[in-house]
């Protein structure tokens, strides 16, 4: 029987200085974004049709080239107002709605509105959820109305960035000096590449904080697999100790050490009963464009960050 311990290696990630002309072309990554929020302030509106609103929203932003995300502090928000409620005759009964529905851009952190649209809609149905529901359908998320409301949106949004920048790199500047790596990597990454200046200058302060934070996080991980080790001394021991030599990145600080104590339980499990512990690293591939996904690698750590934080309470006061 063999024990092994498999070293998961993740995408070592490079100090990242890019020129002018060479920002790569915007992904989902990149990619302003927004969170879509639907306030409890609508009156009436019921659950069903709630989500399908929701859903609606989540599609208007994809498919006008912003990315979707939670708890971002801008927001694409709607407000509804019936004009028209009519009980038509049966049998059976229908409900007739004609729905106003107002759309709205901003930042839902400062309360500022950046863009809105209005449209009509006409739903009938066995019953007020199956009206709004039949109504909110109308809602063609193709409708070209809303390139122009997306796009001021944008231009609102990225102009944001470059007023603010100076701010938001002085705010993740004082998060990583309470060695809260992941806030900072978080404020970074926020930045969208569209607000090309301050992008740059936000990428060339994620790699830094990256090496910071995957070097503390190698010595919480070596010092959990030494301690696993420490227990019994055994094969049982070592496997326990992999669990946490798994997660070192092999850039970090502490991986060669990690290497040399990994030898040290192979002996021993060679020792105990002259089986043998093989070690196996996981390579980079060729192929893979370590600049991407060093940047996707530093995103993924700030969405995780801002996927655990609490939920935002949104500032729309005056809006509608």
């Amino acid at each position: 029987m063999k024990y092994l311990l498999k070293i998961f290696v993740p995408l070592f990630f490079v100090c990242i200085s890019f020129g002018q002309n060479n920002l790569g072309k915007t992904d989902d990554l990149a990619r302003i974004q927004l969170s879509t929020f639907v306030s409890e302030q609508i009156d009436g509106l019921p659950s069903a049709a709630k989500n399908l609103l929701k859903n609606k929203l989540s599609k208007i932003v994809t498919m006008n080239g912003l990315g979707g995300t939670q708890n971002s502090r801008f927001i694409i928000t709607p407000n509804i107002s019936v004009l028209f409620q009519e009980i038509l005759p049966g049998p059976p009964k229908k409900v007739a709605l004609t729905l106003e529905i107002n759309f709205y851009i901003g930042d839902g952190i400062e309360g500022t509105l950046f863009s809105s649209e209005t449209m009509t809609v006409k739903g009938v149905g066995n019953s007020d959820t199956k009206a709004y529901i039949a109504a909110l359908k109308q809602i063609k998320t193709r409708n070209p109305i809303f390139q122009n409301f997306i796009n001021n949106g944008k231009t609102k949004i990225t102009q944001y960035y470059n007023d603010k920048c100076d701010f938001i790199l002085k705010k993740a500047e004082m998060q990583a000096n309470k060695n809260d790596f992941d806030a900072a990597i978080a404020t970074l990454t926020s930045i969208p590449e569209v607000s090309k200046d301050c992008y740059e200058k936000a990428m060339n302060s994620v790699g830094p904080l990256y090496q910071k934070q995957i070097d503390r996080q190698c010595k919480l991980d070596f010092a959990e697999a030494k301690n696993a080790w420490n227990i019994s001394l055994d094969a049982d021991a070592a496997e326990n100790a992999s669990v946490y030599l798994g997660k070192i990145d092999p850039t970090s600080s502490c991986y060669k050490d990690a290497l040399i104590f990994s030898n040290v339980i192979a002996k021993r499990i060679n020792e105990l009963d002259k089986r043998e512990w093989n070690f196996k690293m996981k390579i980079q591939q060729d192929n893979v464009d370590l600049q991407k996904a060093s940047i996707k690698a530093a995103r993924d750590i700030g969405v995780a960050y801002a996927r655990n934080q609490p939920k935002v309470v949104y500032n729309i006061r005056g809006w509608w």
